[in-house]
């Protein structure tokens, strides 16, 4: 599994391209389910306070698995 890219050592671009390969969009959303995990929402913008640096990876993550 590839770590995800620490907020005080990437830029904003280096964490949008993890998260788009980390979780690409197959646009077959029976078969893949992301946007359901993430409420509806794609992942980049599910994940924006983590590529804008607000928040770490996990905190985000967090949030998705709580319900």
């Amino acid at each position: 599994m590839i770590t995800p890219p620490d907020i005080a050592n990437s830029t904003i671009e280096e964490r949008r391209a993890f998260i788009k390969a980390k979780f690409p969009c197959i646009a077959d959303c029976d078969m893949c389910g992301l946007c359901k995990v993430f409420r509806g929402q794609d992942a980049e913008h599910a994940y924006g306070d983590y590529i804008a640096g607000k928040r770490s990876y996990m905190d985000v993550s967090a949030d998705y698995k709580r319900r």
